[in-house]
């Protein structure tokens, strides 16, 4: 892949060969955000399990001690009394059949993360196909099929991040922004690290962090040391 000049010149801080410790990784990827605006760091976690298997998935959700940097629009499927507490807990959209009727007929899709109650999943469920590739639909092990619609909104407001496994069986996920500073983000990359070491599953057999890189949005990978985590 043909990279830009600016891209080559940051690359160059990062020796390809080496595997940091992770504050040396955290100080690296803030120097490689040399963009204009104001970079994610992302986590990028490759695990010594088979995706094919449904015993080896990895999949949850945890609260970033300083959040991510961006406020996340939640969409909420709840009726009478659990529709007004999303609303009074700051949900951006709340609603039920009519809300699917939208993403249906309009493909509406100015949200980011959907709660539902489970008496709602019934309804939801018709949107399995749209919201699933997306990574949209409400899942229990995420906590966003909740009969307790305000926490799961204050969560993510604070900066609830969910982590799953993907087809390549790797773990995508940010952290934070560059502006956070190093302290920040080393905290946000221990809680999400720890809770991906505690989601592992019982079937996983050998090395299970295979693999840790850390980047900037326009940055190169910069590789951490899986013994020091």
């Amino acid at each position: 892949m043909k990279r830009g000049k600016k891209y080559q010149e940051l690359a160059k801080l990062v020796d390809r060969s080496t595997y940091y410790d992770p504050a040396d990784a955290i100080e690296l990827v803030q120097k490689t955000a040399g963009a204009k605006f104001d970079e994610t760091i992302e986590l990028h976690v490759r695990l010594g399990v088979d995706s094919r298997h449904a015993d080896q998935q990895v999949r949850g959700a945890v609260v970033l001690p300083h959040g991510t940097g961006k406020t996340k629009r939640v969409l909420v499927f709840a009726k009478g009394p659990k529709a007004d507490e999303a609303l009074e807990a700051g949900a951006d959209f709340v609603g039920a059949e009519e809300m699917v009727t939208k993403i249906q007929s309009e493909n509406w899709f100015d949200y980011d993360v959907v709660v539902a109650t489970p008496d709602m999943m019934g309804v939801v469920g018709r949107l399995g196909r749209i919201l699933g590739p997306k990574g949209l639909m409400p899942n229990p092990k995420s906590g966003t099929v909740t009969m307790d619609v305000a926490k799961a909104i204050s969560d993510i407001k604070a900066g609830k991040v969910e982590y799953r496994l993907e087809r390549a069986n790797i773990v995508h996920c940010p952290i934070g922004k560059a502006s956070f500073g190093s302290e920040k983000l080393m905290e946000n990359f221990k809680t999400l690290i720890d809770a991906i070491i505690r989601a592992k599953p019982a079937a996983a057999k050998g090395q299970y962090l295979r693999s840790v890189t850390l980047a900037s949005t326009m940055g190169p990978g910069i590789r951490v040391n899986t013994a020091k985590l």
